[in-house]
């Protein structure tokens, strides 16, 4: 099941614009499939923001985005099966992901170890966002993350990381 929706969650074709920001939400089952969907979500939406609103939007923003829904839709997958709902904004050089899940307990990523195989995805998530907030909901937990839309001279993510 997936959708695009303003805030007020009336079915839309196209992303919303309010007073500068562009948002767009999708709801999931997290069945087969789910994951591919939610990175192909990410990838229209900003398509979109970029073709209809004239956001730039850089290739290693919309790659870095699809990694990162890709990795917090798979922690859903695995930690917390059951409904999700994505949201996307974006206000001109910050892309905001949001994911909500009914699963209570809260992520962390474990201590670096490059011989681990797998489990691996959350501090990926913290390498390549600006910022990462997780936060209990009276069901569930929602896991916000910043991606910059500035490229610095170096291709590179404009500002400093807090991590």
């Amino acid at each position: 099941m997936e959708r695009l929706a303003t805030r007020c969650g009336t079915e839309q074709d196209k992303p919303q614009a309010d007073a500068g920001v562009v948002a767009g939400s999708a709801a999931y089952d997290m069945e087969s499939g789910d994951i591919s969907r939610a990175r192909g979500f990410v990838r229209e939406f900003l398509s979109d923001a970029r073709s209809l609103r004239g956001v730039d939007v850089p290739s290693r923003a919309m790659e870095v985005s699809q990694l990162v829904v890709s990795e917090l839709a798979t922690n859903v997958c695995k930690y917390a099966p059951g409904p999700c709902l994505l949201d996307l904004e974006v206000d001109g050089t910050m892309l905001t992901i949001t994911m909500w899940d009914s699963g209570s307990v809260l992520p962390s990523a474990l201590k670096g170890n490059p011989s681990r195989a797998g489990q691996h995805g959350l501090e990926i998530v913290l390498a390549v966002c600006q910022s990462f907030e997780v936060r209990r909901e009276p069901v569930g937990k929602r896991v916000r993350v910043q991606i910059s839309l500035l490229d610095g001279l170096d291709g590179d993510p404009a500002g400093q990381s807090p991590w």
